[in-house]
């Protein structure tokens, strides 16, 4: 909500000048749209990549997702190890995936899996903070995040793609809170909207959806215009006794707060029956409707989109879990990088399939796989890197990497490097010191 203080009296229209002006709402957690802009005005690296069109949509497999079930398949182990699922062939010759993915399969000359990713942490909530922050800090015992999610970093350092919108949209929450923006404030928390939310429960984001970008209190955007003008006067009063300059960068903030809310961007982008029918039949309902909101978002000019397609941590009947989850997350991601490849906007918009492990290459008692951060099946696609290729193998049970080992850093610097930024740009930590983005990060010579 954009909110201008003023003083005690009565304005002519009956509204009290120190009651807020409120257009909008985009949480019960206080946080304003001037809030979401204010940290955004001093950002040091913007001014090197203003105006870039690059973005990411990270599709957040909450609980991680089995390797073997999906683009490391081990098809001469016994079934214990293999898993129930057949391969299918891909549309890239000697690619092949799993039974459960032919979305997937569609889109393979697109896509690169790196079937090499390891770690060695396999706490849920410390492995989620390496993986989207880029640093460890949280743990099972202590959940506070203690660092900026990459997409708060986008945040801070590059601001939207346009004006108009938010910087950051998280759909259906997923990462144990740690999405946020820890220390660079609330202002950095993506734009939250979705249902989802597991874990860190102090760490939830602030919730949304398209009514937070409309006008209330009955305003037209005349109304508002005259409000914000007597405002500005008051504003100026305020400079004036402010020798510090306090208020400096009030008028920007407020104007871009303005832009969000009259422009229609961000409220446009949630109205899919703009959509072609059979396009929106296409993705299909649920996780396919979110992704179609997604590349609406990447449209209107969002940066950094966040959706978490359900919980993935399936120590039991990890058979009838991904047969129902398995087939509504290919769907939603194969016909996402197929629309942004038809509409021209993979080149600029990286898609990423990620959780924080892997699964155990044995499957258990209970019939389900447990964690294993030892090795990992991520997708990359679209954003300007290679596609139709694997990058790295493991052994013959997918246990560890046997080629070319890729590291949760690596993984920040693919996702930096899609943006315009490098693993060695920095940004403030919490003790005011600046620090790398993704400390010794490379990304692999063979997406480039």
């Amino acid at each position: 909500m954009l909110r201008i203080e003023g003083s005690s009296k009565k304005l002519c229209d009956g509204v009290s000048r120190r009651k807020f002006i409120e257009v909008g709402t985009l949480s019960a957690f206080g946080l304003s749209i001037s809030d979401l802009l204010r940290g955004e005005a001093n950002a040091a690296v913007r001014s090197k990549v203003s105006g870039s069109p690059k973005s990411v949509i990270l599709i957040w497999q909450h609980g991680g997702p089995s390797q073997l079930d999906t683009f490391d398949m081990k098809m001469d182990q016994p079934e214990e190890v293999r898993g129930p699922y057949q391969p299918i062939n891909t549309n890239v010759p000697g690619i092949q995936v799993s039974e459960l993915m032919k979305y997937h399969a569609k889109v393979m000359d697109h896509c690169s899996i790196i079937r090499s990713f390891t770690h060695g942490n396999g706490d849920h909530w410390a492995a989620a903070h390496w993986m989207l922050t880029g640093y460890l800090g949280a743990t099972g015992a202590d959940r506070v995040a203690r660092n900026p999610a990459m997409g708060a970093i986008a945040s801070k350092l590059l601001g939207p793609v346009r004006t108009g919108v938010p910087a950051g949209i998280n759909i259906n929450d997923g990462g144990f809170g740690f999405h946020g923006g820890a220390h660079l404030g609330v202002a950095h928390n993506p734009f939250r909207i979705g249902d989802f939310s597991y874990g860190n429960e102090a760490g939830r984001l602030p919730t949304g959806s398209d009514k937070s970008f409309k006008l209330t209190d009955g305003l037209s955007a005349d109304r508002l215009m005259n409000r914000v003008s007597l405002m500005s006067q008051f504003d100026q009063l305020r400079r004036d006794v402010d020798a510090r300059g306090t208020f400096g960068n009030l008028d920007e903030i407020n104007n871009q707060a303005r832009e969000m809310l009259l422009s229609g961007r961000a409220r446009r982008a949630f109205k899919l029956d703009e959509e072609d029918v059979k396009l929106r039949e296409k993705y299909g309902p649920g996780w396919g409707e979110q992704a179609l909101l997604a590349r609406r978002f990447i449209e209107a000019g969002v940066r950094f989109v966040t959706l978490n397609t359900g919980y993935w941590d399936d120590h039991g009947n990890i058979k009838r879990a991904l047969d129902s989850k398995m087939v509504r997350h290919d769907r939603a991601v194969g016909v996402l990088i197929e629309d942004l490849a038809n509409r021209g906007l993979l080149e600029s918009t990286l898609v990423v399939t990620a959780g924080e492990f892997g699964r155990t290459p044995k499957i258990n008692k209970d019939a389900g796989r447990d964690h294993w951060p030892q090795a990992q099946s991520i997708l990359v696609a679209g954003g300007g890197y290679k596609g139709g290729q694997f990058i790295g193998s493991t052994n013959s049970k997918a246990e560890h990497p046997t080629s070319r080992p890729v590291k949760p850093a690596d993984f920040n610097a693919i996702l930096y490097h899609a943006l315009g930024l490098k693993p060695d740009d920095t940004i403030n930590n919490v003790a005011g010191r600046p620090v790398h983005l993704a400390p010794n990060g490379v990304v692999p010579r063979e997406l480039l």
